[in-house]
C-alpha cells in the first residue's frame, strides 16, 4: 500500500545518527544521503526518508501521527528502543511491552525522534 515514508527533520546529520542506530537494531543498512540533503533507507517494502522541510519552516510532528517499524522480536524491538534513547531519542506511551488489542498480541515500543516524530517497532505475538 505504502511506498515511502518521509518525516521532517530539523537536523538531519542528527536524525540519520538516531535512525541508522534504531533501524540498525532492527537490522536495516545506514541512510544514505542524496546531493539535495535528504536521508534514504531503501528496503524491498518501501523507503523510509528524513528531510529539512522544503517550505524552509521548522519540522514538527504531526499531533495522532504514528510510524511503525517492524520487529522480528522482542528483543530487536527492546534494542530499537534503547539504541534510540542512546542516540537522541526520548521515551513515550508506556515502557516496551506485550499488549492486547483488537488485531491480536502486540510488543510495542514507542519513542520521539529529535524532531519530536512519534515512532513505534512492532512485534506481533504469535
Amino acid at each position: 500500500m505504502f511506498s515511502h515514508i518521509m518525516v521532517g527533520a530539523n537536523d538531519v546529520a542528527e536524525s540519520k545518527a538516531f535512525y541508522d542506530a534504531t533501524l540498525g537494531a532492527l537490522g536495516h543498512a545506514p541512510g544514505v544521503i542524496d546531493d539535495k540533503g535528504r536521508c534514504f533507507y531503501m528496503t524491498k517494502t518501501g523507503i523510509f526518508s528524513i528531510s529539512k522541510p522544503i517550505d524552509g519552516e521548522p519540522a514538527c510532528n504531526g499531533n495522532g501521527s504514528t510510524i511503525g517499524f517492524a520487529a522480528e522480536n522482542t528483543e530487536s524491538a527492546d534494542n530499537w528502543h534503547s539504541a534510540g534513547l542512546a542516540n537522541g531519542g526520548t521515551t513515550c506511551e508506556d515502557p516496551p511491552g506485550a499488549r492486547e488489542g483488537t488485531t491480536g498480541s502486540l510488543y510495542l515500543a514507542y519513542l520521539r525522534d529529535p524532531s519530536g516524530n512519534k515512532i513505534c517497532a512492532l512485534h506481533r505475538i504469535a
